[in-house]
């Protein structure tokens, strides 16, 4: 699957989910793991109800798996550098055992994604002293992040301060390259903006860790009439995986590869398990992946 040093993955997401840890209960890691192994991919990311790392490592080995990284939920507004920096090592030093490449970071000071408010229309901003001192803080971690041998890749998101590609550009322009790097994901960025490739394009040389994570338009459509909430539209089947939706994945995927990418493409939909069976998107992803592959191959 993929071409170069592309290594493809698929998130936990798609069998339990984090934010909502009744969906999915029912699947264990065995489970999870060995559905990533049937359908073909190469690896994950560390889930919130993944085991202690001695445990973790012995079920990936089994399986011939890796691990690509984790999502941090940082509060540097809200509860300071100090406090941050504290569980960011812990964090990383979990990773590091791993055998982990990047650390997942989002900033989730004054956050909606959990709250039951309009996604389309509510996400919150920050003022400029709070983009000051955010991205101070962001380069401090990702400082941190390379001493346990990791990247900290930032991840823009939906109800979060930074979610749009004028947010995106204010943060790279205001961080260091050195040290704080972008995990690009078609999903968050297309219903945040409308467009896929821009952000990809103006930044591919911070792009260190990438999701492709597809949208179905006309269920976009409906929650942003109704004004759903980021938990009820992905409920609703807003998000699902490559060939599922309206995202073309081959264009991010040959400018990828044009631009030399090397890491991680992990496949990511958050959806109900119980509505849409996690092997079977996966398959359905895995499948639509090996196509885009040979055509790039042909080309």
């Amino acid at each position: 699957m993929g071409q170069q040093e592309i290594l493809w993955g698929i998130a936990p997401i798609g069998w339990r989910n984090d934010d909502m840890p009744e969906i999915g209960a029912e699947n264990t890691l065995s489970h999870l793991l060995s559905d990533i192994v049937v359908a073909g991919f190469q690896g994950t990311e560390v889930g919130g109800f993944f085991p202690e790392a001695s445990i973790l490592k012995k079920e990936l080995q089994l399986r011939n798996l890796r691990i690509a990284g984790q999502w941090f939920s940082s509060f540097i507004l809200r509860d300071g550098l100090e406090e941050t920096e504290k569980a960011f090592r812990q964090h990383c030093a979990y990773l590091q055992q791993v055998e982990a490449t990047v650390a997942v970071v989002s900033e989730q000071t004054y956050s909606i994604q959990g709250l039951d408010q309009n996604i389309f229309t509510e996400k919150p901003n920050f003022s400029d002293l709070e983009w000051k001192n955010l991205c101070q803080g962001l380069n401090r971690l990702g400082m941190i992040a390379k001493d346990y041998n990791l990247m900290l890749v930032y991840h823009h998101h939906l109800g979060t301060g930074i979610q749009t590609s004028e947010e995106v550009d204010r943060l790279m322009v205001n961080t260091d390259p050195s040290f704080v790097h972008l995990l690009y994901d078609t999903g968050h960025i297309y219903v945040s903006d409308g467009d896929y490739m821009g952000l990809l394009e103006k930044h591919i040389d911070r792009v260190r860790h990438v999701h492709f994570k597809d949208v179905r338009e006309v269920v976009l459509q409906e929650c942003k009439k109704i004004g759903r909430s980021f938990l009820a539209s992905f409920l609703s089947g807003m998000f699902t995986v490559p060939g599922d939706g309206c995202i073309d994945f081959a264009k991010p995927y040959k400018f990828l590869l044009e631009s030399d990418y090397k890491g991680w493409i992990v496949i990511e939909a958050e959806q109900d398990p119980s509505v849409a069976h996690p092997l079977e998107y996966a398959l359905i992803a895995r499948k639509y992946i090996d196509r885009l592959c040979r055509q790039e191959d042909i080309q």
